[in-house]
């Protein structure tokens, strides 16, 4: 349908010069808020990125049009040492009951690995403009003896009264050309409350690309009597800037635990043509609105010109 959003023309805010990656939405009576995570430029001494989370509303009735853009960052940066020091991407918003609830990946950075991820938990008192932290500044759910790093990815559903935690897990760190590269798979966790999770302790995803193939971005939706997850994958080495960068794939399951991998039926590919989806597309998120089913995606350079709308043809 078209890109919502690009952050390279925005000017004005400098918490926001770069990026607009992981889109996630609010829904509203008459607007939809697209969530999605941005950076100022990189410090001039270290060389390094922070990252904040931001949204912008669009009409309901058409994503293109923008109505309405954060005033600020919908979450403070963590204090030093916390796990979210450096950033917060993704999140993911749900409204239950009269409590608007985020999940999000915290950023901090590492010594021998670039960084390192976990999963913090936030509520909102102002529908949804801001955010504030559980407890002290640290993670709900965090790394394990088998989940040892980047705890991250969360998007946060609710089936059959029950809480779903969709996120990804570290598997290793891979060397190319002497820089390391995370591998990552999909996992599940359950809550009876949004509270106290339980681990499924075990990928969802078959791999395709390769033995090491990357998995980000689980997105879960119940359509048709059916649940479809739409995710993204890329190969583990040199996939910037060329066709071994991510894509967007698809599996089904009837019970949310066993899913079969179908890629050939995600329904949206690479762009042919033009400068913004024609190398990679990534970080899908799918929801239903008003009869119709749609995906926001991110672009080029995960994300780094904005985000994308697509809509099911039924």
């Amino acid at each position: 349908m078209g890109r919502v959003f690009n952050p390279t023309a925005i000017t004005g805010i400098p918490w926001l010069k770069e990026f607009a990656q992981a889109p996630a939405t609010l829904v509203f009576d008459d607007f939809v808020r697209i969530y999605f995570a941005c950076r100022p430029p990189r410090d001039p001494v270290t060389g390094q990125y922070v990252s904040y989370t931001a949204y912008v509303d669009v009409k309901r009735d058409n994503f293109l049009e923008i109505i309405g853009f954060s005033e600020k960052p919908i979450f403070e940066l963590g204090a030093p040492g916390t796990f979210d020091e450096f950033g917060t991407y993704p999140t993911s918003v749900l409204r239950h009951n009269d409590e608007l609830v985020a999940y999000f990946g915290g950023w901090t950075r590492c010594s021998s690995v670039p960084f390192t991820v976990g999963i913090g938990k936030a509520y909102s008192s102002d529908e949804g403009k801001t955010f504030q932290k559980t407890g002290k500044g640290g993670p709900i759910i965090s790394y394990t003896p088998d989940e040892p790093f980047i705890i991250s990815g969360p998007k946060i559903r609710r089936f059959n009264d029950t809480w779903y935690l969709f996120y990804i897990a570290g598997k290793k760190w891979v060397l190319d050309n002497g820089k390391p590269e995370p591998v990552y798979r999909i996992r599940l966790a359950t809550s009876p409350d949004g509270i106290n999770w339980t681990k499924h302790g075990k990928d969802l995803i078959e791999t395709k690309a390769e033995a090491d193939e990357a998995q980000a971005s689980p997105d879960v939706i119940c359509w048709n009597g059916k649940y479809h997850m739409f995710f993204c994958y890329r190969h583990s080495t040199d996939y910037r800037e060329n066709q071994r960068g991510y894509k967007i794939g698809y599996a089904y399951s009837l019970d949310l635990i066993n899913w079969t991998r179908d890629d050939e039926n995600v329904g949206i590919g690479i762009s042919a043509t033009g400068d913004f989806d024609n190398e990679s597309i990534a970080y899908p998120h799918v929801f239903e609105l008003d009869g119709n089913l749609h995906m926001l995606y991110l672009g080029n350079q995960v994300g780094r010109f904005g985000f994308g709308w697509a809509r099911l043809n039924n």
